[in-house]
C-alpha cells in the first residue's frame, strides 16, 4: 500500500507530464459557483479522482512491467538449434546414426523429451526410408537412455531435498 507521501508525490507527477496513454481521462467538470459546499465537495471528488487516477497509472505501469518480464524470460528459454545435413557414404550407417544423434544431443544440450523428437523427426525427413529402420532403432534405444537418465537425475535431487530436510 502507498503512503500518503508517495500518492501526493504521484499526484504532482501527473498535474506536470498529465496522462498517458491506456488511462483514464482526466475530466475538466463545469460547476456553479454558487454554494461554497458545493466547491468543497467537488475539491473532495478532484482528490479521490486524482487518487483513484494515480492508483490506475500505478496498475497499468505494474501490467506492462510483468509483461516486458514474461517476454524476456521466454526469450531466455527459447532454444535455437542448428542441424545441417551432409550426405554421406556409410559402410556402417547403425554406428554413424548413432553416433551422429549422440553428437547432436551433446551438442545442443537436449534433455527434454520434445526436443527428442524433434530431433527424431528432423532425422526421418532428411533421410531416406529405407534407414528409417535403423534410424528409429538407434534412436529409442538413446532415448531411453536419456527419459532413464533424467529420471534418475530428477530422483536424486528430491533425495537430496529430503535428506536435507531431514537433517535439518
Amino acid at each position: 500500500m502507498q503512503t500518503s507521501r508517495e500518492v501526493k508525490q504521484k499526484q504532482k507527477q501527473l498535474q506536470t507530464r498529465g496522462c498517458r496513454a491506456l488511462c483514464c481521462a482526466r475530466r475538466l467538470s463545469v460547476s456553479s459557483f454558487a454554494e461554497d459546499e458545493s466547491s468543497i465537495n467537488s475539491r473532495r471528488v478532484e482528490s479521490v479522482s486524482t487518487i483513484s487516477h494515480a492508483m490506475v497509472q500505478e496498475r497499468l505501469e505494474e501490467m506492462i512491467r510483468e509483461r516486458q518480464e514474461n517476454t524476456r524470460a521466454r526469450r531466455e528459454e527459447t532454444k535455437f538449434i542448428v542441424m545441417v545435413a551432409m550426405e554421406k557414404c556409410s559402410y556402417d550407417p547403425r554406428q554413424d546414426f548413432r553416433e551422429s544423434i549422440e553428437q547432436m544431443i551433446l551438442a545442443n544440450r537436449i534433455e527434454e523429451a520434445k526436443d527428442l523428437r524433434r530431433l527424431l523427426n528432423y532425422y526421418v525427413t532428411m533421410n531416406s526410408e529405407e534407414f528409417r529402420g535403423v534410424i528409429l532403432e538407434k534412436y529409442s534405444r538413446i532415448f531411453n537412455y536419456q527419459v532413464n537418465l533424467t529420471a534418475a537425475r530428477q530422483l536424486n535431487e528430491k533425495q537430496a531435498i529430503i535428506e536435507t530436510i531431514m537433517n535439518v
